[in-house]
């Protein structure tokens, strides 16, 4: 991102994730849901399901998820991305999943994610909360949860810089060259 300004500040993100924590809570009772387990994907996805988890008080840690090797954009973005571990605090088979990132636009972060899950093994179901989302879906994926919608041009793209303050940065997205292709962060 070229130039950033502050799109959202840390008291209307805290807003957001109180409404997103009470509109979580309601979609688990509403479906029968007991010991959801939440899974945050790295790296603002960790820090919101962080603030998620605690307001929700679940009883099993909170897990995260890194899809560095799984993008289908790993060979444009280089070959030394930045990886962290995985941590999943207990086996997803059969279980009620919450899946949390910052930012949904194409989909292919999420895509990436359920197959990392996937692989290790099969979840009862996954309930998918966003900080904010923003227009540019790829794939057919729409969260369950929303903290913020975004209407931006194609040029402009929107970023969570944290983890404390939590704040939601614009900005636009160089210009590019012609006849270069662009490259994607894919949010």
């Amino acid at each position: 991102m070229s130039k950033t300004e502050t799109w959202k500040e840390p008291a209307e993100i805290e807003t957001a994730i109180v409404r997103m924590a009470d509109e979580l809570g309601a979609l688990v009772a509403s479906r029968g849901i007991r010991d959801p387990l939440m899974i945050g994907i790295h790296t603002g996805g960790v820090w919101v399901a962080d603030r998620l988890h605690e307001r929700l008080g679940l009883r099993e840690p909170l897990g995260h998820l890194d899809i560095s090797f799984y993008r289908d954009d790993f060979t444009r973005i280089g070959m030394h991305p930045q990886v962290r571990p995985s941590y999943l605090p207990i086996g997803v088979d059969d279980r009620h999943l919450i899946l949390v990132d910052d930012v949904l636009q194409s989909g292919r972060t999420i895509r990436a994610a359920l197959n990392v899950l996937f692989d290790y093994g099969r979840p009862a179901s996954v309930i998918l909360a966003t900080l904010a989302e923003r227009g540019g879906r790829e794939l057919p994926i729409t969260p369950d949860v929303v903290g913020f919608h975004a209407r931006l041009d194609s040029d402009e793209q929107i970023k969570l810089s944290g983890p404390e303050p939590l704040v939601m940065l614009h900005g636009h997205l160089p210009k590019k060259p012609k006849g270069k292709t662009a490259q994607s962060d894919d949010r």
